[in-house]
């Protein structure tokens, strides 16, 4: 069994959207204080690192992140890799082949530093979305901070996804990651009205381990 762990650290450089909370942890007890713990706590957007949006996110009437079914983000999963100029969406011409799982994750290289955030990065067709949807596919994720471009107000891959009610996981890191098959592993907190949460998302190449 080999794991891969595609979440970017957790710090307070790595970039968040420009206007978003970006990450800070306050220290209430320490050690180099003289006390007799660590103790902190932390403020940030929800939408910081590899994190998975909630529908209350993208829609009105969409539901929270506490509701979301655990399901969706556990189990098999495939990995693309696509190469596009900066700043263009993944079109259903840009599909290698046919997903063979249900959860599929595109590595674009288009946002290559967690910590700098670039307006360029490439983004999710409505067309790709109902493609996958055709094919099965429950979650759909990305290597970049959002599955439509940072100019877009109508949220066009966004609103396909909520239509089907898909999944969605964004900031994953997919550097070095061989195109494939997996077993997906990025369980979001029931953080109730929470409109994302962060995840620890991994990737299992074999047969999941005791």
């Amino acid at each position: 069994m080999k794991l891969y762990d595609i979440t970017p650290k957790i710090h307070p450089g790595i970039a968040v959207f420009p206007g978003d909370v970006p990450f800070s942890r306050q220290i209430a007890m320490s050690w180099a204080q003289g006390h007799h713990l660590e103790l902190s706590s932390v403020t940030t957007t929800l939408h910081v690192g590899a994190h998975a949006d909630s529908p209350s996110h993208y829609h009105r009437d969409g539901c929270d992140i506490a509701e979301r079914a655990l399901e969706r983000y556990l189990g098999a999963c495939e990995v693309y890799a696509v190469a596009l100029p900066r700043g263009e969406r993944i079109r259903p011409e840009h599909l290698p082949h046919p997903p063979r799982a249900p959860r599929v994750l595109f590595y674009t290289g288009s946002m290559p530093d967690p910590d700098v955030f670039n307006l360029d990065f490439n983004s999710l067709s409505p067309e790709l979305v109902e493609l996958l949807v055709g094919f099965g596919v429950q979650l759909v994720g990305i290597d970049t901070p959002s599955v439509d471009p940072p100019d877009s107000k109508l949220l066009e891959a966004h609103q396909a996804i909520y239509r089907h009610d898909l999944a969605i996981l964004e900031g994953v890191v997919l550097e070095g990651v061989p195109p494939g098959l997996y077993t997906l592993i990025a369980l979001p907190l029931p953080i109730v009205g929470g409109d994302a949460s962060p995840v620890r998302a991994v990737l299992v190449d074999g047969p999941l381990g005791g």
